[in-house]
């Protein structure tokens, strides 16, 4: 039993010091263009490394998920709402899923 609480004193500190260091360690203005655009961008792609695998696998046929999937991306390139992307790809989604 000493272990998880060894675990999660760990996973504490860790969480911390990923916290902490950047803000101690970088006091003056980031000037790097490549590292402001690589530090703006990080949360989009870590967002779409979780959801990329839980689109394929939400429903029963791979088909129906993918279909969902593309219309979702013509939709969102396109500059639609996100209240009109996410329902009309679950819609698609599902009537392909009732069809196949």
């Amino acid at each position: 039993m000493s272990n998880v609480y060894a675990y999660i004193l760990l996973m504490a500190v860790v969480t911390y010091a990923i916290r902490a260091l950047p803000l101690t360690l970088i006091r003056k203005e980031i000037k790097s263009t490549f590292i402001k655009s690589f530090l703006y961008y990080v949360p989009y792609a870590t967002l779409a490394a979780m959801t990329f695998p839980a689109i394929l696998s939400a429903t029963d046929k791979h088909v129906s998920a993918l279909a969902g999937f593309c219309v979702a991306l013509v939709l969102a390139f396109n500059k639609k709402s996100l209240l009109t992307v996410a329902g009309l790809a679950c819609a698609t989604a599902f009537i392909v899923e009732f069809f196949v």
